[in-house]
């Protein structure tokens, strides 16, 4: 995760969102010379400035065309500051072309630990300043700076009245929460499950009455009141309008007065999320023009690390001192998490998630892949005959390869942890005018596995569209297993955090499943098996799906289970079996934890401990969720999943979306490199699509400044902030958007949410004879419903490496591990009630599996 030492955000007193404390007597004053009586000293400026005192104000002629706010500076240098004491900095300025200054109190030499960092819009007319802060350290000799270059303009900056004073008494942070009435705010769907919460003290049930866009009253009833919620300490009522199922949009929810947010009930309100959260990992790519007429003039970027003044660029990168004497071409890739830094352990769980995304739409019953194919998201390969989807995921797994050693060299095969500069990144900084020198980290065992995992499910997802891909994937793949064999515990370092977060893991037996059960399903070697049903994370349901949460980063094993329980491969029947059972009863849990929270999330960890990125955490037991929906069509499992949704698009203690761009009160100052308009007003905010951390109980001991200033004493599941100096709350990161993206798409086939699965129209009995070397299988599909099909075509996977050998009674092709069926001459009409038998041989000496999901011209069969 993205530490930022080089940010660190105050206190700062606006209406509604803070309470001042009582005056406190101010101490001695830090700054000489604040009214620039005495000229021009001790001030001083960068090279390119020129100030002068004028009318009593210190003011300097800015040059045009500065790439960054710290090319142009005025400052005073030797200002002692004491660690604990809390400090207001004021000052009045003014700008011929209003600009932001970057207001920073920090040491005048690298590190450059800062203990103020603010962006204050400066305008025509004198802007008064206030800033309070407590600082984090001692400095004895501190520099307070007023950055003020990164304009394409020239402008005159004057200044006056800078004062700097101990004693302060910073406003107590209070969040501006809006109506006590929560809802989802982006709405729900026609059939599916309809709760909200109200925060009240009242003890009995209020009527609640949920008014139609024309004001008419669509529905009412009375609320349950629920006590106090232990993540945020309101005492709280539910409320629940499930019968409600009229589409519309402009719906609202009224309580004792109170108005909830509007909202909309509709079968398609997610088509935008699924095509806006894919689009976030276009946005961040690395090495590549980011095009306008894909994202927009406002989004569009140079390429970013190509190696073009002043970017040293990814294409030749050495490593960090003492790892190795080698350079590598790691260009491409994902930036994760809005710094500039690429980490494989985030790069392989998000590669992963999204192309099960891709995979669900191949197995999963009700699952359409339309709208992930060519053509239809924002990616610039589209129109190449590949799933876009796929297209978006290869940039990723290109990266990933590259990071892995060199044949030849002592680590040959292991996979480099991660690239970023050699000092944290500047904030804003977009990646195009990164100066800094970038540097490969040692290998670890957790990276190595996590492009073994990947790899393997890359080998047999892109064999259909591209073979040698797929080959080089594999070969990847297998390199990176057997290194990782031979060196089983080098651990990331868990000090090597300077320019880049550290993701240290000291435990890997879930990488080792998670790998091994990719490279099992996708070649079906025993060696694989082996590995898969000896792990002692086999079967262990509070493991891999534990109670605090199952999938991350640093908890792979989940995904492994995912892939064995929904993928055909060649485990045996009660393999299988196992398997889906230990997927329910993850399920089961986090289902029972959205039912019994006041605010539905499946998501309760020990003692309320809102984890980092907890809003991660929260989508990743959606997706187990959404799997065992797909396993079982249990109304219950995607009741728990429109709940998660619920919780993050506003049904929660902050009434606030955490993905930007959905809901009235939505996220949009997440910490991030380039998306930062909180900073520079000539830089957007996060594109729409984009998910914040969220709350985060360890905020405060992470050394994040904004944290420390404002959400000291919050309540678990309140300690969060739209600020992007929060990185410890409101980062934003390729493995969080991933799971975003997967439930946006299981969402978006969902349609109107409801609990009866779509009626099939076909049906396919799949039977297996084996003989000595092989099997000879035998598909009966019928058409069960009212119209005639012609012609037809059937898709499904085969598991492992089989291959059909012999055919009869239909057209077969095979690609990887796709096979379709289609018609001959004399059989290409499938009437209402009538059924086709075909059949192949494959060489397996036991029964060949069955796939479980097949597809007539792309829609869902029934089994007999």
């Amino acid at each position: 995760m993205s530490a930022a030492a080089l940010l660190c955000a105050a206190a700062l007193t606006v209406p509604g969102t803070a309470l001042a404390a009582d005056d406190a007597e101010p101490g001695p004053e830090q700054i000489a010379n604040g009214d620039f009586a005495a000229g021009v000293a001790p001030w001083w400026a960068t090279a390119n400035l020129t100030p002068a005192v004028s009318d009593g104000r210190l003011c300097a002629e800015v040059p045009a065309g500065t790439a960054n706010a710290w090319d142009v500076i005025i400052g005073q240098n030797d200002v002692p500051i004491v660690a604990g004491e809390s400090y207001e900095l004021s000052y009045s300025a003014s700008s011929t072309v209003p600009l932001t200054v970057q207001t920073r109190v920090q040491e005048a030499a690298e590190p450059y630990t800062t203990v103020l960092a603010t962006a204050d819009p400066v305008g025509t007319e004198v802007t008064e300043v206030s800033r309070t802060f407590t600082a984090s350290v001692d400095q004895p000799a501190a520099s307070v700076q007023l950055q003020i270059g990164g304009g394409e303009r020239a402008t005159t900056f004057c200044l006056d009245d800078v004062s700097l004073r101990g004693g302060a008494e910073p406003p107590v942070y209070v969040p501006d929460t809006g109506s006590p009435v929560r809802v989802n705010q982006v709405g729900y769907l026609p059939r599916g499950p309809k709760s909200g919460t109200l925060v009240s003290d009242a003890d009995a049930p209020l009527t609640w009455t949920v008014k139609a866009g024309d004001g008419s009253t669509a529905a009412t009833g009375e609320t349950v009141p629920q006590g106090e919620d232990p993540s945020s300490l309101q005492r709280v009522h539910t409320f629940d309008f499930t019968g409600l199922t009229a589409a519309g949009d402009g719906y609202t929810v009224e309580v004792d007065g109170e108005v909830s947010e509007p909202f909309s009930i509709r079968g398609d309100l997610y088509d935008g999320l699924r095509s806006d959260a894919l689009a976030y990992f276009y946005h961040n790519r690395s090495g590549t023009p980011i095009e306008a007429d894909l994202v927009g003039e406002e989004y569009a970027r140079p390429a970013g690390h190509i190696g073009v003044a002043p970017n040293k660029g990814d294409t030749d990168v050495p490593c960090k001192p003492g790892v190795c004497d080698y350079r590598l071409d790691v260009s491409g890739g994902w930036y994760d998490a809005g710094d500039h830094g690429k980490y494989v352990v985030n790069g392989g769980i998000s590669v992963a998630q999204l192309m099960s995304t891709y995979e669900r739409a191949l197995t999963a019953p009700d699952a359409e892949s339309a709208e992930l194919g060519d053509g239809e998201l924002r990616v610039p390969e589209r129109g190449n005959g590949v799933p876009d989807i796929l297209d978006e995921a290869r940039w990723e797994l290109d990266f990933l390869m590259k990071m892995q050693v060199p044949a030849g060299e002592p680590l040959a095969g292991m996979v480099h942890h991660k690239i970023h500069d050699a000092e944290w990144t500047g904030l804003p900084m977009k990646p195009h005018l990164d100066p800094q020198q970038r540097e490969l980290h040692a290998p670890s065992t957790a990276a190595t596995l996590n492009l073994a995992a990947a790899a393997a499910q890359c080998a047999r997802l892109y064999a259909p569209f591209d073979a040698a891909f797929a080959d080089r994937c594999l070969r990847a793949s297998e390199t990176a297993w057997e290194a990782a064999k031979r060196h089983p515990d080098m651990l990331a370092d868990p000090n090597d955090g300077t320019g880049g977060g550290t993701y240290s893991d000291n435990e890997v037996s879930d990488e080792f499943y998670w790998a091994a059960a990719e490279l099992f399903t996708t070649t079906g070697e025993d060696t694989y098996r082996q590995a898969v049903l000896s792990s002692a994370l086999h079967g262990d349901v509070d493991a891999v799906f534990s109670a605090n949460g199952g999938i991350s980063w640093g908890s792979t094993a989940g995904l492994g289970v995912l892939t064995l329980a929904t993928v055909p491969s060649a485990l045996t029947a009660e393999q299988l079996a196992q398997v889906r059972t230990t997927v329910t009863k993850g399920a089961d849990r986090y289902a029972a934890q959205s039912r019994d929270q006041a605010y539905g999330l499946p998501y309760a960890p020990a003692g309320e401990d809102y984890v980092w990125g907890s809003n991660s955490a929260v989508l990743n037991n959606m997706v187990v969720l959404a799997t065992a929906h797909d396993l079982t069509g249990k109304a219950a499992y995607q009741d728990a999943v429109l709940r998660g949704a619920d919780y993050l698009l506003g049904r929660n203690p902050l009434n606030r979306s955490y993905v930007t761009g959905y809901g009235e009160r939505d996220s949009e100052n997440q910490h991030h490199r380039f998306w930062a308009h909180q900073n520079d007003p000539s830089l957007p905010h996060p594109a729409p699509g984009s998910l914040a951390g969220g709350p985060n109980l360890t905020a405060i001991a992470s050394g994040d400044p904004v944290a420390a200033e404002k959400l000291t004493g919050c309540a678990p599941a309140m300690c969060y902030i739209d600020d992007i100096g929060s990185w410890s709350t409101n980062e934003i990161t390729v493995n969080w958007n991933a799971p975003l993206a997967f439930i946006a798409s299981y969402l978006d086939d969902a349609g109107d949410g409801g609990t009866v699965a779509p009626a099939r129209t076909c049906e396919v009995t799949y039977s297996s004879h084996p003989w000595n070397s092989g099997s000879t299988v035998t598909v009966r599909l019928r058409n069960t419903g009212s119209e005639a099909v012609s012609p037809w075509s059937l898709t499904w996977l085969l598991p492992g490496e089989q291959k059909l050998s012999h055919t009869w009674s239909a057209e077969f092709g095979q690609h990887g591990r796709t096979v379709s069926a289609s018609p001959l001459s004399w059989n290409r009409t499938l009437a209402p009630g009538a059924a086709v038998d075909f059949g192949f041989n494959v060489a397996a000496p036991a029964p060949a599996p069955d796939p479980g999901a097949f597809k007539l011209n792309g829609r869902a069969c029934s089994s007999g």
